[in-house]
């Protein structure tokens, strides 16, 4: 069913579902992954369940990253998180609470920004810790991005600070 289809005749308690009959909000979102009213026209949702390599997920995250989208980058990164071998879960898990720190961040949400970005910077050192001298998965900087989101964390979480431009704020997944 179309967005438009989902949203024709909905009653009180009605709910968006998908194709198998689960609740999805059918809603079109912003760039920041806010949901719009139906009708109002958003950005592309990320589609879900996408299996992609690693290098893939990379490559379209930081796409994503770019256009200042972390929430959509964030269900890239949930995808692999999901798709991904138990080993390397723990990773994309802290990337995905990364990607959606930085959209709290820029919603203006800075105590959420800060804590997810910080729990996201812990699973992606924890992560690294048991790599030895592979800590540079699909060439992606885990350092550099741990002390980014610690940095930003730090920022966002200070009295007084507003919400961030997701765009001109995100991270460079590989140096």
């Amino acid at each position: 069913m179309s967005d438009a289809g989902a949203a024709a005749g909905r009653g009180a308690g009605t709910r968006d579902r998908d194709t198998e009959g689960r609740a999805r909000n059918a809603r079109p979102r912003d760039g920041l992954g806010r949901p719009l009213p139906y009708g109002s026209e958003g950005v592309d949702r990320q589609p879900e369940g996408v299996v992609r390599s690693p290098e893939q997920t990379v490559r379209e995250a930081q796409a994503l990253l770019d256009a200042g989208r972390p929430f959509h980058a964030h269900e890239v990164f949930e995808d692999a998180w999901k798709a991904r071998p138990g080993g390397e879960r723990t990773l994309w898990r802290g990337l995905a609470q990364l990607a959606v720190g930085l959209t709290h961040a820029a919603r203006g949400n800075a105590t959420g920004g800060a804590r997810l970005l910080r729990r996201g910077a812990g699973a992606v050192e924890e992560w690294a810790a048991g790599r030895g001298e592979d800590r540079r998965p699909s060439g992606m900087d885990l350092c550099g991005l741990v002390r980014w989101a610690r940095e930003l964390a730090d920022r966002v979480g200070a009295p007084g600070a507003g919400p961030v431009d997701a765009a001109a704020e995100a991270p460079r997944l590989r140096s």
